[in-house]
């Protein structure tokens, strides 16, 4: 009961915030940290995931659940006197679409605790300040509402020109000084501001080798998704919004998850300006518009008077490309099909999968294999590509058939075992999830 009250004394402490910030757009919040006591903390703590790896003290949520109120105590002591040490991220890489590697930071949990309290704070500000296309890592907003967003706004704002840009190495170029002197233009709060420098600057640990990059922010912490987008906030959406779209000819809108944005345009003449400034405006800040991976696209209904020639182009964007097609009723429509490059990552690692763990009892190898199946439905299963579902399902059974037939002697198992198996466990079947 104590526990329910405190939430909701937390959460009308925030609603109150959010009410300011609502109210005075321009205001700057000076008091902010000293909100930031036990209580606090606990519903900070409630709010943290539990099930993530541990950061490099190797200390678990169970194991900090064991003396709860009297670590939560101690944290707060060391937050109030200002002897919080932050301690580095621990780094692991993972596979990209490309054949590359992307960074993942594994912060400490009780640094997780501290970060989720000041997202807390300042998410009660700046989700009056963001626009409702900005949609990554904030409540109420998925990767699958900005797609549709994508296709709605391409159909009814009769799209025809596509600015598919690409920031190099966002989270790790950064501007560190430069993030600070957008915060301050909304929140001077000194505790704030020094937690996030400690962030910043607390180092990222692989084996036994700690670093301190002088730019940028780990990927994976609590806090880094709220910077990134107060950041692009000030750097891109207000910019757009406020410089961009009075001075274009015809409409254009911008759709954006974190660093990964588009923008449609109406006219050529317009996605061509866009297209020059767009690098000027992003180096001011010391970020970088990917020359190669930039691109402007025609994307619009093919028109059968023009020559086949002229073509129509396709972009992608979370995961998907999207492109025109022509119904059975003989209308043209915008669709999307998973990337080639994420279904070819699934595959590739799906293979390596079974390559390594062909010698698991079969009930094991089922359940990890649909389960890596459901999750790719999940994320991909949309209207119109049901064929690629059909793809990574297809190529998940024929790795496992390969591979059991690859064990040693004694537990091979033959193609028609296989096929016996297959009656068994089955793999699951996919099926449409998202009607967008």
């Amino acid at each position: 009961m104590g526990e329910t009250s405190s939430s909701r004394t937390i959460s009308t402490q925030l609603q109150q915030i959010a009410e300011q910030a609502e109210r005075y757009p321009e205001m700057v919040f000076t008091t902010l940290a000293n909100r930031i006591d036990a209580d606090f903390l606990r519903e900070a703590y409630r709010r943290v995931r539990k099930d993530a790896a541990p950061g490099v003290d190797g200390v678990t949520a169970e194991e900090y659940a064991e003396n709860l109120e009297d670590n939560l105590k101690g944290l707060h002591e060391r937050l109030r006197t200002g002897r919080y040490v932050a301690p580095p991220v621990k780094r692991v890489w993972l596979d990209k679409e490309d054949g590359g590697k992307r960074p993942i930071g594994k912060p400490a949990f009780e640094d997780k605790i501290v970060q989720r309290a000041v997202v807390m704070l300042l998410g009660a500000i700046y989700e009056q300040d963001f626009y409702d296309f900005s949609h990554g890592f904030r409540e109420g907003h998925s990767q699958h509402q900005a797609l549709r967003e994508l296709r709605e706004k391409c159909l009814g704002m009769n799209i025809r020109w596509i600015v598919d840009a690409d920031v190099s190495g966002f989270f790790d170029s950064l501007d560190q000084g430069k993030l600070r002197e957008v915060i301050k233009q909304r929140v001077n709060d000194g505790g704030i501001l020094r937690l996030i420098g400690k962030w910043l600057k607390a180092g990222v640990q692989e084996g036994n080798r700690v670093t301190y990059p002088e730019t940028g922010t780990p990927q994976g912490g609590v806090v880094s998704p709220m910077l990134s987008n107060i950041f692009l906030h000030h750097v891109l959406d207000g910019w757009f919004v406020k410089e961009v779209q009075p001075r274009m000819k015809g409409r254009c809108f911008l759709i954006r998850w974190a660093d990964d944005f588009i923008i449609g345009c109406e006219y050529e003449q317009d996605a061509r300006r866009i297209m020059k400034v767009l690098p000027k405006r992003f180096g001011r800040f010391g970020l970088t518009i990917h020359p190669k991976k930039t691109a402007l696209v025609k994307f619009r209904k093919p028109d059968p008077r023009e020559e086949k020639a002229s073509g129509n182009g396709t972009f992608e964007f979370l995961g998907f490309t999207h492109y025109w097609v022509k119904t059975r009723r003989g209308f043209w429509t915008i669709v999307r099909k998973t990337a080639q490059k994420r279904l070819n990552r699934f595959v590739r690692t799906t293979w390596q999968w079974c390559r390594t763990h062909r010698h698991l009892p079969i009930r094991e190898q089922h359940q990890y294999l649909s389960l890596k199946l459901l999750g790719f439905y999940q994320y991909h299963a949309v209207r119109m590509n049901y064929r690629a579902l059909l793809v990574a399902r297809d190529e998940a059974e024929r790795a496992w058939r390969r591979w059991l037939s690859r064990r040693t002697w004694k537990g091979r198992v033959s193609w028609e075992q296989f096929y016996a198996i297959r009656r068994v466990w089955q793999l699951p079947k996919p099926r449409i999830l998202h009607n967008i």
